[in-house]
């Protein structure tokens, strides 16, 4: 799969495709209703299949840190569209020129003269150009226009809702990580490289790799039973922290994660953290020592609770 950086580097390889547009914000399992109607079309046609998407979101860019928060990053969404075959990515960055581009001109100059795009799957809530104005309605007419055909995709339900990106910030704020699996279709997964922290946890018998959050807000917030993938062949278990860490004067917001039964360097490492279950939301403790004995209850109830599942 390539990533496209801005539609500067695209080049004539990249057109005639069979594309569709997005945030793509978790990948669950309504894109993922998409993404298998893009790789169908795209094999049917002969064509590659392309994902357009946008950095920051479109989300962040109007509200800053008043955003929603995310439920990935970048980097965790190329490497899921890796994993299932997509041919090429995308990536425009979301400023005021792409914010104030008129929808009629946003079809004409990526989705015409850029990509010369043959077919078109987009979900049906989909929306674009300035304010909003462009719809499905506008895309049928312009394909009908310019050669490129155009499907939406209905609503993907489970238990009768709508599979979305807030429904599952929803369950996430509540805890409800049963429910979150259900519907990202895997566990929620946070990833990135381990740095260097203060090396509190050492002390107390609790080392952690700490990794800094690529979101403007975090979707979670707590203590959570996780499996660890990066380190060995099979996912290892831990429990893990998403916070500031108040009792001992924390500011970024980061992820702590204590592994298992593992004796090593992790620095540099770029892990993956699926968090299973939540334990606890975080809080202040009145001393260092009463934060330690927590973290003894919380260590034996996220073995437990992987144990048993």
């Amino acid at each position: 799969m390539e990533l496209i950086r801005g539609e500067y580097n695209l080049r004539p390889r990249h057109r005639q495709c069979v594309m569709t547009i997005g945030n793509f914000d978790g990948v669950h399992l309504g894109h993922q209703a998409v993404l298998r109607q893009l790789i169908d079309q795209a094999r049917r046609l002969g064509l590659p299949s392309l994902i357009m998407m946008f950095e920051p979101l479109p989300s962040e860019y109007f509200q800053g840190d008043k955003a929603p928060p995310r439920l990935s990053s970048l980097r965790e969404k190329i490497e899921f569209l890796r994993s299932v075959a997509i041919d090429n990515v995308l990536c425009l960055r979301f400023d005021h020129r792409l914010a104030n581009l008129p929808a009629r001109e946003f079809v004409e100059s990526l989705l015409v003269r850029g990509l010369a795009t043959r077919f078109l799957v987009i979900g049906d809530d989909f929306r674009f150009g300035r304010g909003r104005e462009g719809d499905f309605g506008m895309l049928r007419q312009a394909g009908s226009t310019h050669g490129f055909e155009v499907v939406n995709i209905n609503a993907f339900e489970i238990d009768n809702q709508r599979v979305s990106s807030t429904r599952i910030r929803n369950a996430l704020a509540n805890g409800d990580m049963v429910l979150a699996e259900k519907l990202l279709g895997r566990p929620y997964r946070i990833s990135g490289r381990v740095i260097q922290g203060d090396k509190r946890g050492r002390t107390i018998g609790f080392p952690t790799a700490n990794i800094r959050l690529a979101r403007r807000v975090s979707a979670v917030n707590g203590v959570f039973a996780v499996r660890i993938s990066g380190l060995h062949k099979a996912p290892l278990s831990g429990v893990a922290n998403v916070g500031t860490r108040p009792t001992v004067g924390g500011v970024f917001k980061q992820l702590e994660v204590h592994v298992f039964d593992f004796d090593g360097d992790l620095y540099g490492r770029h892990l993956h953290v699926d968090l299973l279950n939540k334990i606890r939301s975080e809080v202040k403790f009145d001393s260092f020592e009463a934060l330690r004995q927590q973290i003894v209850r919380d260590a034996e109830a996220a073995r437990a609770f992987l144990n048993s599942n």
